[in-house]
């Protein structure tokens, strides 16, 4: 590999990211992102494989430059599985507004565009993934709500972390994060946590 592939690799993703958030997603084409990066369409297939695995490295290429891995240390490092659910609401509600430029233009695109929808359903099964390891430490621990199954646990979780609802609630309504973040965290852990009022 020579040495200006690695930077050959990251403009075609940053060009990416610029036009899929400038068009909201429509119409954004291979030949486009080849031209706004300075390369060929096949140099875009060689890197990527396809517009579905570009737009998939996309969203893993913009986690980086948001420092993700960072960011979810607090999660990762609770000891308790309560912590670990405050610490992911906490995360990912405060992630949603970096990402939302490009998460938006997925979303519009997503219904007529099966690579962005493929690009999207492998960044909702990263957090529904995390979702999932609250559910199963909530269990271990004795504390999921009685009548609750972990995969349902998971389900409401993720549903309620939607950006969508973040949208209505902080876009539409006016909420702030903050707002959100403690809201979440109250109804979770009611709903979710059993001993806490309506677990």
């Amino acid at each position: 590999m020579s040495s200006s592939e690695p930077e050959t690799r990251e403009r075609i993703l940053k060009e990416t990211w610029h036009l899929m958030e400038k068009s909201q997603g429509q119409g954004v084409r291979l030949q486009d992102i080849a031209k706004a990066a300075g390369v060929s369409r096949q140099a875009v297939y060689m890197h990527f494989g396809s517009r579905a695995g570009l737009l998939i490295a996309t969203t893993h290429y913009l986690d980086k430059m948001l420092k993700l891995e960072d960011r979810l240390q607090p999660y990762r490092n609770a000891q308790t599985a309560i912590e670990a659910l405050d610490a992911f609401i906490e995360f990912w509600i405060n992630y949603i507004p970096d990402i939302y430029g490009l998460a938006k233009a997925l979303l519009a695109a997503r219904e007529t565009d099966a690579d962005a929808a493929a690009a999207w359903e492998d960044r909702m099964q990263a957090v529904r993934s995390g979702c999932h390891r609250v559910a199963v430490r909530l269990h271990e621990e004795g504390l999921l709500a009685a009548g609750w199954s972990i995969d349902e646990a998971t389900d409401f979780f993720w549903a309620l972390l939607s950006v969508r609802n973040w949208e209505n609630l902080t876009l539409a309504c006016g909420w702030t994060n903050a707002q959100f973040i403690g809201r979440t965290k109250q109804v979770l852990r009611a709903i979710l946590v059993r001993g806490i009022a309506g677990g």
